[in-house]
């Protein structure tokens, strides 16, 4: 329905602004609701009001509308930096015809909004553009209706400003398109949560899979994974530290390799909307109205009851919920444990009707707020997002045999991907496993300076780094976004003696990975089979930085990826 002041006594989840297009991501959400609507049993989750948070749609003729209207276009695809775009962007005026809808909304919502990407070629199969736009969340609760009016116009300008910035077009370089063809139409969504003082969060936020390309402990890839985080989903998405489980053994622990090591991996941070006094005015920055807390301060809300374990240092052992005398770690064990929520059975019945309903694997993004009561309201899960996979089923055989050996580079057993390629000769490193965090950001630059040179080439790579690819934690790996790595097909992503991180498969990072059938190999420390990074060292110098070297091999190398197994190898000649 159009947007006016009945939506919001109607119930309905969905209104509309504007003409045209609603993108990719209003257009999976509106069709997954109406697959919820017929396909969800309601009554065998009565612990549930399950559904798609409303959201109202601003259609990409408004945005039309505002760049022909406002003469952004030449500055729009300029090489010019992303805080000159967005500011200009700031400077112009949103057409008419939608301002009386934003007032509508700032008037009849009460809750924080999120302002979200929904452009024409978003969450397309094969080039998903996953987390290459912005989204801005407003607190919504300045006390007069001017201020709310203006923050929601300053976000929606945000967006759109997003949709030229040097990520999206890094990216777009790596694909058939042209970023004069994108439009960008814009979602603007209650977000899911509760206020606790001055931060409003839901407890917890996820990202399911349909397909788990990296399983353990018995668990089957078609039997999907789930990762989990207190607070904002930004912790996930972006890479952060986040609790993964299979829905087929929610109970069973993650394979760490220590106690250890799992206290020093679990999620310390979580994102929330700050209700307090209004931070520096920077309506550029996408994190204005954010903040990321230390988990403790969740604590002080209440809010940890059902999410956490506590370890005990005299036996080694955690054990589920809060007890006294030991650190809190964040299992989300009193639910997945014990079940007196049914959080996973419920994520099974919707892992079910959207791959039904897509004919494809997914990935979901959502959201649960839980209720302080059980007995007397039910917990609200939001549907925030579904994307379908690209899963190979073509068949590659990679024997473990095939792992060891004198021509092998480079071979791993947790390997993502299916295929074989043999036109790379060019391969790009970090020199040294140890470097400063504080260096992170120049090693990002670093290596966008080589991509940008071989993609212009059209000399695809093998790139090879420590820690996470794509995170935004510095000590966790290197932030760089899609753009900067574009040209890459097959990547390294290994451990150092000091620097263990697993994979985080709900970032997005990790989504156009798998999306743009990109090799992605996981070398573990010790390596358990082969990573010669001496004799990589050894090949051809064409260009090498402080922290980054570019090498030539004299013959292609020969890369072979099963992706039943996931096996995959590296050798030194095709």
């Amino acid at each position: 329905m159009e947007l006016d002041k009945g939506f919001f006594q109607s119930g309905g989840p969905i209104a509309y602004l504007g003409a045209g297009e609603l993108g990719g991501k209003a257009r999976g959400l509106e069709f997954i609701h109406s697959a919820l609507l017929s396909r969800l049993d309601a009554a065998l989750f009565p612990e549930f009001e399950a559904g798609i948070p409303r959201m109202i749609v601003i259609r990409t003729d408004v945005f039309d509308d505002f760049m022909d209207s406002n003469g952004l276009w030449p500055l729009a695809l300029s090489d010019e930096p992303d805080d000159r775009i967005a500011l200009e962007f700031q400077k112009a005026d949103l057409p008419f015809q939608i301002l009386g809808g934003l007032r509508t909304i700032v008037t009849e919502v009460k809750l924080p909004l999120a302002v979200r990407s929904s452009s024409l070629l978003e969450d397309a199969k094969r080039e998903p553009f996953a987390g290459i736009y912005r989204t801005k969340m407003t607190p919504n609760n300045q006390p007069d209706a001017d201020t709310r009016f203006r923050k929601l116009v300053e976000a929606i300008k945000f967006v759109y400003a997003s949709t030229f910035f040097k990520a999206a077009k890094g990216y777009i370089r790596a694909t058939r398109h042209r970023t004069e063809d994108e439009k960008m139409a814009v979602i603007i969504q209650e977000v899911v949560g509760k206020k606790f003082g001055e931060r409003f969060y839901p407890e917890i936020s996820g990202v399911l899979r349909s397909y788990n390309f990296y399983p353990a402990g018995g668990a089957r890839p078609e039997e999907g994974i789930v990762n989990l985080a207190l607070g904002l989903g930004k912790t996930i998405v972006d890479g952060g530290a986040s609790w993964p489980f299979s829905p087929a053994f929610p109970a069973k622990m993650p394979p760490f390799r220590s106690m250890d090591d799992m206290l020093q991996q679990t999620q310390l941070g979580f994102w929330a909307v700050n209700l307090g006094p209004p931070p520096e005015y920077d309506p550029i920055r996408e994190t204005e109205y954010m903040f990321e807390y230390h988990f403790t301060e969740a604590q002080k809300d209440g809010t940890l009851g059902e999410l956490v374990s506590t370890y005990d240092p005299q036996s080694d052992r955690i054990s589920p919920g809060m007890q006294p005398g030991g650190p809190l770690i964040l299992t989300f064990a009193p639910i997945l444990k014990t079940r007196r929520i049914p959080l996973n059975e419920l994520l099974k019945a919707l892992m079910g009707i959207c791959v039904e309903a897509l004919k494809s694997d997914v990935e979901i993004e959502f959201a649960l707020s839980l209720s302080a009561d059980a007995g007397a309201a039910r917990h609200r899960f939001g549907f925030l997002q579904v994307r379908p996979m690209v899963v190979s089923n073509g068949t590659t055989d990679v024997s473990e045999d095939e792992l060891s050996g004198p021509d092998v580079a480079i071979s791993s057993d947790m390997v993502l991907g299916n295929g074989q390629l043999r036109n790379i000769r060019d391969v790009v490193f970090l020199k040294s496993q140890h470097f400063d965090a504080g260096q992170a950001q120049r090693i990002a630059e670093e290596i966008e300076g080589i991509n940008r040179k071989l993609v212009n080439a059209n000399r695809p790579y093998l790139l090879i780094g420590y820690g996470r690819w794509g995170t935004t934690d510095p000590w966790g790996g290197i932030p760089v976004d899609w753009g900067q790595i574009s040209g890459a097909k097959v990547i390294v992503e290994a451990s150092g003696e000091h620097m263990s991180q697993d994979m985080s498969q709900g970032s997005h990072f990790f989504h156009n990975v798998t999306s743009f059938q990109v090799f992605y190999f996981s070398i573990p420390y010790p390596p358990r089979f082969v990573f010669d990074m001496e004799w990589i060292s050894r090949l051809r110098t064409a260009a090498e930085t402080q922290f980054v070297k570019h090498v030539v091999s004299d013959s292609h190398l020969s890369v072979k990826v099963d992706g039943r197994t996931g096996r995959g190898l590296i050798l030194k000649s095709a």
